[in-house]
């Protein structure tokens, strides 16, 4: 087994060269490299699935502010409307959408959330991975292996960057949240490893160049609303790559752009909150604490 994994190419010819699924070659990485047995590593993501699932069910029942007064009953909002008129694109997308936003208010609230891969993006995974499981009837087993699947394409694009606004601005954030979100899709949505890879690059591709602009320094405008955006971006780079539309970029190459936007994008752009949203007139009137209509 190759127990080197920093490329989508590496991945690949390993999961050929092996006759497995990306999960499987990643279960074994980590059982490997942390010296426990498979099962562990199983029993540790369904744990955190569990958590997840635990944090949607509190967050979309609440609707308490964040102690900065600026957030938290978004999820609230659109709960109210949907149960007036449904979605355009249906319950799934109603389920994606308020997971989202239940999982990332739980957050400003201080509560219980995977950070995957930060904090900042933690709604975007567990929206997409937990609303499908739910539309399809995933067991136990299956919701592991797409969390799984979702790890093994942050840990390849880890190799190459950070994950963090601080380092490539928030293209490292939800950006690769999607990616991930998008690869754990396809698993569950029955593709191969080639249409996992090539979802997530789908994502991350349109996505290059975000920048992490929160204002007052806090990660809650625009950070929340995001991770809904980024949520549903992962689902349509599935369904294109299910479909076989191929991104034209080589994933790996794909990455490394992402590694050199991140390195020429402007210092103020990068978790500072010293430009964009974050110097707007009223983004300055916000961290001034000026009450606002």
């Amino acid at each position: 087994m190759i127990y080197s994994i920093n490329t989508f190419e590496k991945l690949l010819n390993c999961c050929k060269s092996e006759n497995k699924r990306i999960y499987e070659i990643m279960q074994e990485k980590e059982a490997f490299d942390f010296e426990i047995s498979v099962k562990e590593v199983r029993q540790k993501t369904l744990k955190n699935i569990t958590v997840m699932k635990e944090t949607i069910k509190h967050g979309i029942k609440s609707k308490e502010k964040s102690y900065s007064g600026l957030c938290g009953d978004d999820c609230f909002k659109l709960k109210e409307k949907y149960k007036k008129k449904k979605a355009l694109f249906g319950d799934i997308f109603e389920k994606i959408t308020q997971y989202a936003l239940a999982t990332t208010e739980e957050n400003l609230r201080m509560n219980k959330i995977v950070a995957c891969p930060t904090a900042g993006s933690c709604g975007i995974v567990p929206s997409v991975i937990i609303s499908l499981s739910e539309e399809y009837k995933l067991s136990e087993e299956e919701e592991i292996n797409a969390l799984i699947t979702a790890g093994t394409i942050g840990y390849v694009i880890s190799s190459k960057v950070a994950m963090a606004g601080a380092v490539a601005g928030c293209q490292a954030e939800c950006g690769v949240a999607s990616a991930m979100s998008a690869g754990a899709a396809v698993q569950i949505l029955g593709g191969d490893d080639f249409q996992i890879i090539n979802a997530s690059v789908l994502a991350l591709k349109n996505i290059l160049g975000l920048t992490c602009d929160p204002v007052a320094g806090l990660v809650e405008i625009p950070c929340v609303k995001r991770n809904v955006f980024f949520a549903v971006h992962a689902v349509t780079a599935a369904e294109l790559s299910l479909a076989g539309v191929e991104s034209k970029i080589p994933p790996d190459e794909v990455i490394n752009a992402m590694v050199q936007t991140g390195q020429l994008m402007s210092p103020l752009l990068k978790e500072t909150s010293q430009g964009g949203l974050a110097v707007t007139k009223r983004g300055i009137l916000i961290k001034e604490g000026l009450k606002l209509e």
